[in-house]
């Protein structure tokens, strides 16, 4: 019973419990409020009629008195009231109320009567008054005033009861709601930790807390789905691009621990020295893009002017163009900034002079482009080389991911896979557009020009 209270449905029996407590408040004050505002105009009613009859006979005396009694019964309807007038001893003068004399002047709330002609008995609400040679009572039966209060009563009791009953069909309804919605939530975690990564929650399109609860977990599920397809592919292009570079080192050592020959031994010594360095390269690579991949909230967010670091990119990289018989053209928009990391820009766009200069022929052009547009810094990289089958362009941002042609060249495939990581930590994009001969890097970022 406890953990009834902590469900849903038990908290909006809460609540349609304390709005019932609260219209039985409103209810009983209301209630209050509107009897006295009757009582009060009862007894306006009565004084008017002591005070009117009073006036009357305010020369005359009990006869006065008398007559204006009788005249009013004569006339009397259901509303009239009821008169009572006894002398100094007790004795009756007029009127038809029947009543015991109360000892004190003033309104009595509740004094019991009998009529003495329609022998109706009842209880009245009068008001007491001392006349010269006698007493006069002025009453108003309360029967009516009853009435109104038992309609009070039974309008209030079924409100409260509306209320109560109003309130738990809500509660059963929004937490029949709230545990259905909660079981596709709750359907779809299952199924991730069984292992489909691919189920996501499904939204109404209402817009609710729900569906935006729905769409924080899915992209949350998406993240996750990346982060696991991601690591499922570093652990398979690692197992298998190292496999080559560790069997050479194997045999490396094995050869140099059957080896006799002192310079032999030295050279088999050194040449495994530079395939672990190796390695140790591609293990860094590795790490610095997985870092880099998660720098996206982290990121230090400085003013960077990106047109200036683009020259001097190409002033340090023109010389060795030059030297490998290939050329760097520019044309790079002045004043572009962004807010960023500048030395991973600067590793990015190295990344991208070093494979135009790595894996295109003698002889090629490679042109450097950068402007703005639609508020993003457009970045390009390409060259008139003979460029990259259509079917390889798409895993070309794959960690060791390599060209067939660039096989025999140097490098583990691991340049653009970092291009793309430090784009994505800046909020912007890297493709390689398919069209045209050649081979093109294209990178957006946001600008904050």
């Amino acid at each position: 019973m406890r953990r009834f209270w902590r469900t849903t449905t038990g908290l909006i029996t809460v609540v349609a419990l304390v709005f019932a407590l609260a219209t039985m408040a409103i209810g009983a004050i209301a209630y209050e409020v509107t009897h006295e505002a009757l009582e009060q105009q009862l007894d306006h009613r009565i004084a008017a009629e002591t005070s009117a009859l009073l006036a009357e006979a305010r020369h005359e005396g009990l006869p006065a008195l008398a007559a204006g009694i009788h005249r009013r019964e004569a006339a009397r309807s259901t509303a009239s009231l009821e008169y009572l007038l006894v002398g100094d001893h007790g004795e009756p003068i007029a009127g038809a109320l029947g009543a015991e004399v109360p000892a004190r002047d003033g309104f009595e709330e509740l004094l019991a009567y009998r009529h003495k002609v329609s022998g109706h008995e009842g209880i009245a609400q009068a008001l007491t008054t001392r006349v010269p040679g006698g007493t006069l009572i002025v009453a108003a039966d309360r029967s009516d005033l009853n009435e109104i209060d038992w309609a009070l009563g039974r309008l209030f009791a079924a409100a409260l009861a509306a209320t109560l009953v109003l309130g738990l069909a809500a509660a059963g309804f929004i937490g029949w709601v709230t545990r259905r919605r909660l079981g596709r939530i709750d359907a779809t975690a299952q199924a991730i930790i069984d292992g489909d990564l691919t189920r996501r929650i499904a939204l109404d399109g209402s817009g609710s807390e729900f569906d935006r609860l729905a769409e924080t977990l899915n992209g949350m599920l998406d993240r996750i789905e990346s982060l696991m397809e991601n690591l499922r592919q570093v652990s398979s292009d690692v197992a298998h691009d190292l496999r080559t570079p560790l069997t050479r080192l194997y045999s490396s050592l094995e050869r140099a621990d059957a080896s006799d020959d002192p310079a032999d031994l030295h050279r088999l010594i050194d040449s495994a020295r530079a395939q672990s360095a190796g390695l140790l390269e591609i293990f860094a690579a590795v790490l610095r893009i997985a870092e880099v991949e998660g720098l996206s909230e982290k990121l230090p967010r400085q003013h960077v002017d990106v047109s200036t670091l683009l020259e001097e990119m190409v002033e340090t990289y023109a010389p060795d163009f030059e030297d490998g018989d290939r050329m760097l053209r520019h044309a790079i928009q002045p004043g572009m900034t962004l807010l960023g990391d500048r030395r991973l820009l600067n590793q990015a766009l190295a990344n991208l002079l070093d494979n135009a200069l790595r894996h295109t022929p003698v002889g090629t052009v490679v042109d450097l482009k950068a402007c703005t547009r639609d508020g993003q810094i457009i970045l390009t990289v390409s060259d008139d080389g003979p460029g990259v089958a259509e079917a390889e362009r798409a895993r070309l941002f794959r960690r060791f991911a390599r060209a067939e042609r660039s096989r025999s060249t140097e490098g583990h495939g691991l340049g653009l896979s970092m291009v793309k990581a430090i784009a994505l930590a800046h909020g912007g994009t890297a493709q390689i557009p398919a069209h045209g001969p050649g081979f093109e890097v294209q990178v957006r970022l946001p600008s904050s020009t």
